[in-house]
């Protein structure tokens, strides 16, 4: 499977009899019914490693476009209108900042790892703490409460999977309780984010400002006003968008199914 397809449903699984292994790209696996999957007798695997520093160097490099208006400062850059640039056209500073990180996997702590180079004050939210040397490592600390790391960061950044747990998890309730100085960074799933609370957010200064690798839909339709928000950075979900790394998914699928092929056990198989 790449980008979600082909959708695996009853019907195809019907019509494939012999069907042993669906090898899915990337980390996530919100769009399969593993249930449904596993009563046909099919096993699932993904790629959740080789993302995780790609999707990590698109988290720092989304915070750091939206902080210093990069897409902005190009655009004046190179219109055909401008004849000088303001002096009072400013960003907002990285460097000594605080990052709040919501889901400390693999890809979460890469970002905690880069962002520690930046001196950031880092806080992070995870379903159970981290071991205190690797806290200590990136100078981590702890929010047990949600609640405390919205209210304290100056940058949000969403990194969790897609789970019922996690589906719209930032609502209108947890924007208020951000700074409105504050940008929310998503490079996790869409659907992690009420996405008319967040427009709702950015148009009434709730929050300063959002960098989304991804949307729901994917594309958003042209005439969906998160198009239209300057202080919105909106990237094609390229989170794993390499061609080095795109290289290795398709080699550890190819494995994935080679191995599910000959009866063997197969490697990054989703339980």
């Amino acid at each position: 499977m790449w980008y979600h397809k082909p959708t695996i449903n009853e019907e195809l699984l019907q019509s494939l009899p012999n069907l042993k292994v669906v090898a899915s790209a990337g980390v996530g696996i919100d769009h399969l019914d593993l249930k449904l999957l596993s009563s046909y007798g099919v096993k699932v695997s993904n790629t959740p490693f080789i993302v995780s520093t790609d999707t990590a160097d698109l988290g720092m490099a989304l915070m750091l476009a939206s902080s210093r208006r990069l897409v902005e400062g190009h655009e004046m850059a190179v219109s055909p209108d401008t004849e000088y640039f303001p002096a009072d056209w400013l960003g907002t500073e990285v460097s000594g900042a605080t990052l709040g990180i919501v889901g400390m996997g693999v890809i979460g702590y890469k970002v905690a790892e880069r962002a520690k180079a930046f001196e950031m004050k880092i806080l992070y939210h995870n379903r159970n703490q981290r071991k205190k040397e690797e806290e200590n490592a990136v100078g981590a600390v702890y929010c047990k409460k949600i609640d405390d790391l919205l209210q304290q960061s100056d940058f949000v950044l969403l990194a969790v999977n897609l789970t019922p747990q996690t589906h719209k998890l930032i609502g209108k309730r947890e924007l208020e309780l951000m700074k409105p100085t504050a940008t929310l960074i998503n490079i996790s799933r869409g659907l992690v984010v009420d996405q008319d609370a967040l427009v709702e957010a950015l148009q009434n200064k709730v929050i300063k400002a959002a960098a989304l690798d991804v949307t729901y839909p994917e594309p958003l339709p042209r005439d969906h006003p998160l198009l239209k928000l300057k202080n919105v950075i909106i990237t094609p979900h390229i989170g794993s968008a390499t061609k080095e790394t795109r290289w290795v998914m398709m080699e550890e699928m190819a494995e994935s199914i080679e191995a599910g092929l000959a009866g063997l056990p197969i490697p990054r198989e989703v339980l």
